[in-house]
């Protein structure tokens, strides 16, 4: 099972600078190199402080500035904000700057907050159609000459210009949860992402059931890869990981906000929870957190992780988004680095 790396710049007060913040990020995605990382994987969100990434190409662009092996993804591209031709175009560009390094992640996108803003009128399931005619439309452009008459978008002949450095594509995931995305991506011979949130380690087996059904589906596909997102934070002592444990409970109750688009957002901030409303979302309480995230001492990561493995996940992506400070962060993905990752051969420095 090969490891990387999902991590973005973010903020919960104005005071800390941007550029400080994108100095942190080069320095996380130097430190999975070095140990061997397969991916860094950079998303794309707007208008909020609390993931800051409003075109994961320009991220990708100044990594592979600072980097040489490590693949940099987009993790994940929103389709509907975006037209065939000038996604396939800049996608083509990132990886030509990359040195042939690009994965292009993509979805349909999540946060109501963004479609609100972006897209109005758009919902999940008109996104999620939009993200199948993008899909291969991509290819067609790579390819050249391509013309597309579809549901959403139309145009004549046209070619990428430029075209990727990867031959004959960059690879493509596509992030799935429910069985008709899982089958849709191996029918369209693409990778898959997948998340259980917080949804602990039922779903996690959920998604791979899924996952394997769409292949047995499509035997005359090569079966693709899959990709398992979680948080995972390596602790020094028991501690160390209930104080890991309250603050994810609280990045996700201020996640389970941003997606319920009912509180104001001023100069991209959340208004902060209030007590009543933290206890409103027993779901994130710190012992379900503890249970459904990967949060611990070395070796019960390593043996929730191995589970994963046997499963059949072939890379195991680090969720580093979490609202620590950089210093904390940095601190547990070492821990993951020379404590977890020697108990899985195919890991180790590049």
């Amino acid at each position: 099972m090969k490891f990387s790396l999902f991590v973005h710049m973010e903020r919960a007060e104005l005071e800390k600078p941007h550029s400080e913040l994108l100095t942190e990020l080069g320095e996380l995605v130097l430190l999975a190199e070095q140990a061997g990382f397969e991916t860094a994987w950079i998303g794309e969100h707007h208008g909020m402080e609390f993931t800051i990434s409003p075109n994961p190409f320009i991220n990708i662009a100044y990594l592979a500035g600072k980097t040489t092996n490590i693949r940099l993804g987009t993790g994940t591209i929103v389709a509907p904000f975006w037209h065939p031709i000038k996604l396939a175009g800049e996608a083509a560009m990132a990886d030509v700057i990359t040195g042939g390094r690009l994965d292009i992640g993509i979805a349909r996108g999540a946060y109501s907050y963004e479609y609100q803003r972006l897209f109005p009128g758009l919902d999940a399931w008109g996104a999620g159609q939009r993200m199948r005619e993008m899909v291969p439309a991509l290819r067609g452009l790579w390819d050249g000459d391509f013309e597309l008459s579809g549901e959403f978008w139309s145009f004549p002949p046209t070619t990428s210009s430029p075209k990727p450095l990867q031959t004959p594509y960059p690879p493509i995931w596509v992030a799935a949860r429910d069985p008709n995305s899982h089958d849709f991506a191996v029918a369209n011979k693409c990778n898959v992402q997948v998340t259980p949130l917080a949804s602990g380690d039922g779903e996690v087996a959920s998604l791979m059931e899924r996952f394997n059904t769409a292949c047995q589906a499509h035997p005359e596909v090569s079966r693709p890869e899959i990709m398992l997102l979680m948080h995972t934070f390596v602790a020094e002592d028991a501690a160390d990981a209930d104080r890991l444990t309250q603050d994810l409970s609280l990045f996700y109750c201020q996640f389970s906000a941003w997606f319920q688009n009912k509180k104001p957002v001023r100069q991209g901030i959340l208004e902060p929870l209030t007590e009543a409303e933290i206890v409103a979302m027993p779901q994130y309480a710190s012992d379900k957190i503890r249970q459904n995230l990967v949060i611990g001492e070395a070796d019960e990561v390593i043996a929730r992780l191995k589970t994963y493995e046997a499963q059949g996940y072939d890379q195991y992506s680090i969720w580093l988004d979490s609202g620590l400070s950089h210093q904390r962060k940095k601190k547990s993905l070492q821990l993951f680095i020379d404590k977890v990752m020697p108990a899985f051969q195919e890991a180790g420095p590049r």
